[in-house]
């Protein structure tokens, strides 16, 4: 009988990982047409149906449920060795998959992955942002990003850069127009930019203050999952807006956006890059983290 390539397992697994043809080819860096060939011929090769395909949705059967259980660890370990070998290259090279949530992403974007990218150009950095936290190692990642206290406690955490804060803006137009809130419950009579999470339930903006909380279910003509959005409509004098300070802070210094209720709004968890511990990591994997490290001393921001 024939022997099925590593490609092809490959295959396999990433198509089960992520549940669709398209997004597997992607990431694989292939053609849907080949990737589909590839899981088809290892079909023919083991004589039985790894999966059920529909127009919308692909999904594994009985027996490639059974198939992925053994096979996944044993490939993992191949990659390992292969990595072994790889990690003795004086130069890092390789692809390093990042996932965060788009928040954390943009923050250290421009200081971590761009010089990052600039001092090791033959690393390739795959970064996927997503609001719902997500298994590093089961989504197939290297690294994940997230505010310190979520950080899965089995990880290894790296620190980076200072504490931050949510601030509520709003234009010197709309603030001249429709007065400034004084408290949080102020915000009721004001038209505010609402935030929907990724589980599509409608964020209740918090403030805190010498010990006593409030949440504010806020009121207004737009509902928004995109910071960049929100960012457009505030600067529009569309209403007022609760972001992360880090995504306004030059419009804040330019005078386009002013700061309201500052004494409401606490600092939160700084970020922190998590990775799981490897027997073997690449030269590549070691030069994020020592990357990393030195961009934590010296402060995200």
């Amino acid at each position: 009988m024939m022997k099925s390539s590593l490609t092809e397992l490959d295959a396999v697994l990433v198509v089960a990982r992520c549940g669709k043809f398209r997004t597997a080819a992607i990431e694989l860096g292939v053609s849907t047409t080949a990737l589909s060939n590839a899981v088809g011929k290892i079909e023919r090769t083991l004589g039985v149906r790894l999966f059920n395909r529909t127009t919308r949705s692909v999904s594994l059967t009985e027996a490639g449920q059974q198939f992925v259980a053994q096979v996944a660890p044993a490939v993992r370990d191949i990659h390992e060795a292969m990595d072994v070998v790889r990690s003795r290259q004086a130069t890092p090279s390789g692809t390093l998959r990042i996932n965060a949530f788009p928040t954390a992403a943009r923050e250290i974007f421009s200081s971590l992955v761009l010089p990052f990218v600039s001092e090791h150009p033959q690393v390739h950095i795959d970064v996927v942002t997503e609001g719902r936290m997500v298994d590093v190692v089961a989504g197939g990642f290297d690294f994940g990003i997230r505010s310190a206290d979520r950080v899965p406690v089995d990880m290894i955490a790296v620190p980076l850069g200072r504490a931050r804060r949510n601030v509520v803006v709003g234009s010197p137009t709309y603030l001249e127009a429709h007065g400034t809130p004084m408290v949080p419950q102020d915000l009721l009579n004001h038209a505010c930019l609402r935030v929907r999470l990724p589980n599509g339930a409608i964020y209740r903006w918090p403030f805190e203050k010498d010990g006593q909380s409030v949440h504010i279910d806020v009121e207004g003509a737009l509902t928004l999952d995109e910071a960049g959005l929100a960012r457009t409509a505030v600067l529009a004098s569309v209403g007022l807006t609760l972001a992360m300070e880090s995504d306004v802070r030059e419009d804040i210094e330019a005078g386009r956006l002013v700061r309201v209720l500052e004494d409401w709004t606490p600092t939160l968890s700084p970020l922190s890059l998590y990775y799981p511990s490897r027997r073997n990591p690449t030269a590549a994997f070691k030069a994020f983290i020592d990357f990393a490290r030195r961009h934590g001393e010296t402060g995200a921001g």
